[in-house]
């Protein structure tokens, strides 16, 4: 309508303006007659004005009908970017707009808006996770004093060395419970954790349970320094270490723990030997509740499939890497690198110079 209205302006102020209101006849002789139309301003305009007014109330129409059909089917995809974002809004983090046609300014929102609700899903799951590993991991430091409580009770005459006992699973479970917390948020401070005294010390507390499963368990290579918590590390390699324990022959077999560093790589790697594992089954072992039917503990106990998910979790929260591959003789490799830590030392044949290793 403005457009049609300024080009009116226009054809008036460049030309009808310069048309005359009167019409001036010049006769050259008066045998000669004068032949023709000379129109004048009046008269254009009484012819011209009715045709013009008719124009614009049709732009008038054509632009209201047709921008609110152009205007519907511009914006349908941002109705559907509406009714996603009500149903994410509702809870329902499954849905997804996948908006077909060419990719434009509304499609760049509608795949933005997907990948958002990728990321909260995920987000979502993973608080979900975190509370199943929570109670899994609490579960046996509170039944441990659960179990020193009832036999305190019973006999008052062992209280102190129970109530020692106690306070060792009470500090255990806070310092677990804190670890726990410090890996739902993702923001621990790093620090210089050797693996291998933490292998050393995994493996020296699971001695008895490897001893009494008739399990040979061995510790080798060298110092692993890198860069993480201390407790989730521990964590780690306890997890690892005694899957790789329980995970085993019932009748005896071995568990090797292995450290050693390559380049500016701290590697870790446990191997068992036990019932071989399935190609196939490898991707499923680091799910959380995912234990497959063969890998079984000896004993009978299943357990809840909650081990490697924990050892997942933690090598992803330090930006390492796990790798899990079936043994050759049976059992499971399991492969863990994090990001190493040179250390600076003194060259013995070069005093005054500090070399890195």
């Amino acid at each position: 309508m403005l457009a049609g209205v300024l080009l009116l302006a226009t054809v008036w102020v460049f030309l009808l303006r310069y048309v005359p209101d009167q019409a001036l006849l010049r006769l050259g002789s008066p045998d000669v007659p004068v032949e023709g139309v000379f129109p004048i301003r009046s008269e254009l305009l009484r012819a011209f004005a009715p045709k013009a007014a008719a124009v614009l109330v049709f732009l008038l129409a054509f632009g209201l009908v047709g921008g609110w059909l152009l205007a519907g089917r511009m914006l349908a995809p941002l109705t559907r970017i509406t009714e996603a974002t009500r149903l994410a809004g509702a809870g329902s983090l499954s849905h997804r707009i996948r908006l077909p046609g060419r990719r434009d300014e509304f499609r760049e929102l509608a795949d933005a808006f997907d990948s958002m609700l990728d990321q909260l899903e995920s987000h979502v799951a993973e608080q979900e996770r975190f509370a199943a590993n929570a109670s899994h991991e609490l579960r046996t430091p509170l039944a441990i004093s659960r179990a020193l409580l009832d036999l305190a009770r019973k006999d008052p005459a062992r209280a102190p060395d129970l109530i020692e006992r106690l306070h060792a699973a009470n500090t255990r479970a806070i310092d677990l419970t804190e670890a726990l917390l410090l890996l739902s948020r993702g923001d621990f401070a790093g620090g210089r954790v050797d693996l291998s005294l933490v292998a050393e010390e995994a493996a020296e507390t699971l001695l008895p349970l490897a001893e009494q499963r008739r399990v040979t368990l061995e510790v080798t290579g060298g110092a692993a320094p890198a860069a993480g918590s201390a407790e989730l590390l521990r964590r780690m390699v306890s997890n690892l270490v005694q899957n790789a324990v329980v995970h085993n022959w019932p009748d005896g077999g071995t568990a090797t723990v292995h450290t050693e560093t390559v380049g500016d790589t701290a590697v870790l790697r446990v191997e068992n030997t036990g019932p071989p594992v399935a190609a196939e089954q490898i991707p499923t072992l680091t799910e959380p509740f995912q234990r497959g039917t063969s890998r079984a503990r000896s004993g009978g106990h299943a357990g809840v499939g909650l081990g490697l998910a924990i050892v997942k979790r933690i090598v992803r929260a330090h930006d390492g890497r796990l790798d899990l591959a079936p043994g050759q003789d049976g059992g499971l490799v399991v492969t863990v690198r994090l990001p190493g830590i040179r250390v600076a030392t003194v060259d013995p044949s070069r005093p005054g110079i500090r070399t890195h290793e």
